[in-house]
């Protein structure tokens, strides 16, 4: 039994912030149930990487575990009201519609919370559900872009470049569990539910409470140097380097150590804290030339001996075969109906009494309509009726 469990979640959210949100909660015991289209959540038809798999896509497959499908066509009326009847009942909904279109569904907050006012209700957007933006595209590289983090690394006069990660997304998956925790916590303490709005604009901005404030408050400028520091307000050198078989990442050393293990002395012309910010392409240049004479695993060798903060840099495959990574049982694995063997990351968080675990792979489209709704009060007769109407999709089971 997880930490969560007894609570039901409505997940209507699709690509990748409300979903990885959604299960994170069922990750933690939570009965989540997918909302979905008769036609299948968006994602499944979308896959990273061009990974589409045998009936479930990899995209799909990695955000939607510990769920089960209920497809619906919210643009019927009966799949609208069948909607409603079962947010009366949830303890969670979560939604990341595009501005205005909850509403026209008759999903919108006041209708729902109308109906239970017990309900937890997330609202999940690109900037907000008003403002002079809420209308444009909350995509992942977008929000990156503005949010001004691409211009804290690399070089001067080079274009910024993004993450390597969906980190937007990811940033405001977790907002919004957090949300979600925070307003169950509080319905626990008073009976009451309420809504809770995350934005991708403001997750990304928040997480840069340090960067910005050095700006805000302290009033220095983002000014990237010519060299491809890591980061405009750390002091060099910092950043990664080319060794002779890879690459190594190399954080605030003590110049005269340094100096020392790599066997250049005019670094010690560059000692303390202000020479690492005026002279930050000097000292960049200087490294890169001494750590370009050996391989990765001998400097991390004598480096890491030495006390001086530094690390291979890994792809995907390096990680996965990680021993720490092992030890921790980072990645869990279990078998799925359709797609097989499924490895993938696990839970991050972990908990003495209440593990979280998979019990269940990504759903196929509508596995559960005719479970859910049972569970719900439906009886077959209605049910049988929603499906002929076209309200709804009783899938295959896998």
């Amino acid at each position: 039994m997880g930490i969560l469990s007894g609570y039901k979640v409505l997940d209507c959210s699709i690509a990748m912030a409300g979903p990885f949100a959604a299960q994170r909660l069922g990750d933690l015991g939570a009965d989540v149930i997918k909302i979905e289209p008769i036609t299948g959540e968006w994602q499944r038809h979308a896959p990273a990487g061009g990974i589409r798999g045998n009936k479930v896509n990899v995209s799909f497959l990695s955000l939607n575990r510990n769920k089960r499908s209920l497809a619906v066509d919210l643009k019927s009326e009966g799949g609208q009201a069948i909607i409603r009847e079962l947010a009366s009942q949830a303890d969670v909904f979560v939604q990341n519609y595009r501005p205005g279109v909850a509403k026209r569904l008759g999903v919108d907050y006041e209708t729902l919370s109308a109906l239970n006012p017990r309900l937890v209700y997330v609202s999940i957007s690109g900037f907000g559900e008003d403002g002079p933006h809420a209308l444009r595209p909350g995509q992942d590289l977008l929000l990156q872009a503005m949010s001004g983090a691409m211009l804290s690394s690399g070089c001067a006069g080079e274009a910024p470049r993004a993450a390597g990660q969906y980190v937007v997304d990811a940033v405001t998956a977790y907002c919004a569990f957090e949300g979600v925790l925070a307003a169950l916590l509080h319905r626990e303490r008073t009976g009451e539910g309420q809504k809770v709005e995350v934005n991708m604009l403001d997750a990304i901005t928040t997480i840069q409470m340090q960067e910005l404030s050095v700006y805000t408050v302290g009033g220095k400028p983002q000014q990237r140097s010519a060299e491809p520091h890591a980061h405009v307000y750390i002091r060099a050198p910092y950043g990664t380097f080319a060794t002779t078989d890879g690459y190594l990442a190399l954080a605030m050393p003590d110049m005269k150590l340094l100096a020392e293990i790599v066997n250049e002395p005019r670094l010690l012309d560059y000692a303390g804290e202000n020479d690492g910010w005026e002279h930050r392409d000097e000292i960049y240049a200087l490294v890169r030339t001494a750590l370009a004479r050996s391989s990765t695993g001998d400097w991390f060798e004598r480096l890491n001996a030495a006390g001086i903060w530094c690390s291979p840099v890994y792809g995907y495959a390096d990680l996965v075969a990680d021993p720490q990574i092992a030890h921790n049982g980072t990645f869990v694995e279990y078998e799925h109906p359709t797609e097989g063997l499924v490895k993938t990351p696990g839970f991050p968080i972990r908990f003495s009494r209440t593990p979280s675990k998979v019990t269940r792979g990504a759903p196929l489209t509508g596995q559960h309509t005719a479970e859910v709704l049972r569970e719900f009060g439906y009886n077959a007769d209605q049910i049988a009726e929603y499906a002929a109407k076209g309200a709804i999709l009783c899938g295959e089971q896998a």
